[in-house]
């Protein structure tokens, strides 16, 4: 929960994925000496959502010694879960705190200068002074309202840039706090088709836009989890950007042995009556404690709308100590649009399957031979029914060490179908209409992750589309002390086929220096061919409670040109000089406004 580095990790829910960016209200002081090693918390029942009779606490906790590689727990947990499978959690009784209303406030005050370089207009640098906060009350037991205006997300990491060499949009994680509170509550689907992403709110094409304000009410009432979303943006003319409205909805019922159906509501609103609206049911099943059936229904309309506004998903998960599988089956219709969502591709069946075997050899850890296939099969008019659009078929082995360390021996034989030419970000190349199938091998090397110094990479070579491509990724991590690390990265690709040959380099370079766990310092340096450009954010943070605290925040765009227009010649580039630079301060304070 609290390593030496002075990180702290917390869980909004068990049914939501681990999110180390979420921050709740809570301190722990951990000390090591002759006995062994110590951890004090302190967590306020303000912090946590229980029902009015709550009698009988599921509790447990666990230790990882990274040293020995070695997890232990309060109470015992199989090895094939995890922490948050509370049917195997300890019992705590005696605790029956009574209701208590509350309410906080976060104001934060921010002052900005900052510049576009791009922007003909902007001839030196320009102030800003922001004002803006957060409201939490406490409604009932069990449901909380949180109240947000003029909302900033200033000191908020940036995010790590990704290469693509594929057609389709990226997905980069929600790291805004306020959208990241109860986040997995509002998530149905996944796996490229997420029905609800916070991601579409307050970001047009990648930049943000201005959130005036917004509500979210959330937590348990009459027997149901309940959530209740509402955001309004306002409109940028330089970036072509309307002011929408958000209301989001959702409700479910938690059944016995991990079950659960729901609902979800999503209308997006904006100027001349346009609007998009999503609406979805979806359940979960658990079958004994290693199977897991679920599924969801979904819709789409707005103006306009055409035929095949519909996304069906079934899905199967087996995990035991020896064994693990899963299945899925997904359709996704031609004119579905979730606006709210994130969907790269539509207009699709998509088949999924894997199978991995657990051997437990004792000079190992665990060698984990596994095997899995995916087909995306067309339903796109126009296009012949069943057109193979992409196939992956996966045959690997993971070897892992006591020390953490790891190999990965794998091949790859994939299928790409292209029924439209694409060009490939970041250079001139276009691929033509075929179907492409060769294969690939790739190879993974990871060291032990708690040594002072260690290191990842992943190298692949193989066919690519219509001709070859070798390259891969890897990263040298230093910890020097407790209280200090650094880590590069690269990710570089040598890309050869009929119509050109190209190259793709993302580089990387963090620090993080605490000198409290409540004072830190933390860079990202990051290079990209792909966008022609190196960016630099730097972060001081003098943190209080909950995320709140003092943040001052340097930002550094700079663009590179190069001589033939695409790659560097004899590794020389010309500077184009910067793009945009800013630099921000920012105080925010949690206050106790009842019940404190």
């Amino acid at each position: 929960m609290t390593p030496c580095d002075g990180l702290r990790r917390d869980r909004a829910k068990p049914s939501a994925p681990f999110n180390k960016n979420w921050d709740g209200s809570w301190t722990v002081a951990t000390t090591v000496d002759d006995e062994g090693w110590y951890a004090e918390f302190r967590i306020p029942f303000t912090t946590l959502r229980y029902g009015n009779d709550a009698r009988r606490w599921g509790f447990n906790v666990s230790r990882r010694v990274r040293r020995l590689n070695e997890e232990s727990f309060w109470t015992p947990v199989p090895r094939e879960f995890s922490l948050y499978r509370l049917n195997y959690a300890g019992d705590l009784e005696g605790l029956s705190p009574p209701f208590r209303r509350f309410a906080t406030a976060t104001p934060y005050l921010l002052g900005s200068t900052a510049r576009d370089y791009t922007n003909p207009g902007e001839t030196g640098f320009g102030q800003d002074g922001e004002i803006g906060g957060e409201v939490k009350y406490r409604v009932t037991q069990g449901l909380t309202l949180d109240v947000t205006y003029n909302t900033d997300f200033a000191q908020v990491e940036v995010d790590d840039q990704q290469l693509n060499l594929t057609r389709f949009a990226l997905n980069f994680p929600e790291k805004r706090p306020f959208f990241l509170e109860n986040a997995g509550f509002f998530s149905v689907g996944g796996g490229g088709a997420d029905l609800f992403f916070s991601r579409a709110i307050g970001i047009h094409q990648g930049q943000p836009v201005p959130i005036k304000g917004g509500a979210r009410l959330s937590g348990r009432a009459a027997g149901l989890n309940v959530g209740l979303l509402h955001i309004e943006t306002g409109a940028v003319s330089d970036l072509g950007a309307d002011a929408h409205g958000y209301s989001v909805a959702r409700l479910a019922k938690e059944l016995p042995n991990r079950s659960r159906v729901g609902g979800l509501f999503i209308n997006k609103s904006g100027p001349a009556g346009d609007f998009n609206r999503t609406q979805a049911v979806d359940a979960s099943v658990g079958v004994g404690q290693a199977l897991a059936l679920s599924s969801f229904v979904a819709t789409t309309n707005g103006p306009g709308a055409g035929n095949n506004e519909y996304a069906w998903d079934v899905s199967g998960n087996l995990n035991t100590r020896t064994f693990v599988w899963t299945a899925q089956v997904r359709e996704i219709g031609e004119g579905f649009n979730p606006e709210v969502g994130f969907l790269p591709r539509a207009g699709y069946r998509y088949y999924q399957s894997y199978v991995m075997y657990r051997i437990h050899p004792g000079w190992l850890r665990e060698i984990r031979p596994h095997i899995s296939y995916y087909t995306y099969q067309s339903r796109k008019s126009g296009v012949e029914a069943g057109f193979q659009e992409s196939g992956f078929l996966h045959i690997d082995s993971h070897w892992e060490w006591h020390s953490g360390a790891q190999i990965h021996t794998g091949i790859n034989l994939v299928t790409e179908g292209i029924y439209q030419p694409f060009t490939i970000r970041g250079t001139d190349v276009t691929v033509p209409v075929g179907t492409y199938r060769g294969w690939e091998s790739q190879l993974v090397f990871n060291s032990n992750p708690i040594a002072r110094f260690s290191a990842t990479s992943r190298i692949n070579f193989g066919h690519f589309l219509t001709g070859s491509r070798a390259g891969g990724n890897g990263s040298l991590t230093w910890r020097p002390n407790p209280s200090f690390s650094t880590s590069a990265r690269i990710n570089y690709f040598n890309v050869d086929l009929p119509q050109g040959q190209f190259e793709t380099v993302l580089t990387g370079i963090n620090f993080g220096y605490f000198f409290t766990p409540r004072i830190y310092l933390q860079s990202l340096v990051q290079y990209s061919n792909q966008v022609d450009s190196w960016s630099a954010n730097l972060r001081f943070a003098w943190l209080n409670t909950a995320g709140t605290g003092l943040f001052i925040v340097y930002n550094d765009v700079q663009g590179f040109d190069y001589p033939d227009g695409l790659n560097p010649d004899g590794g020389r580039f010309v500077e184009s000089g910067t793009l945009a630079r800013s630099f921000i301060v920012k105080f925010t304070r949690q206050f106790n406004v009842l019940g404190g």
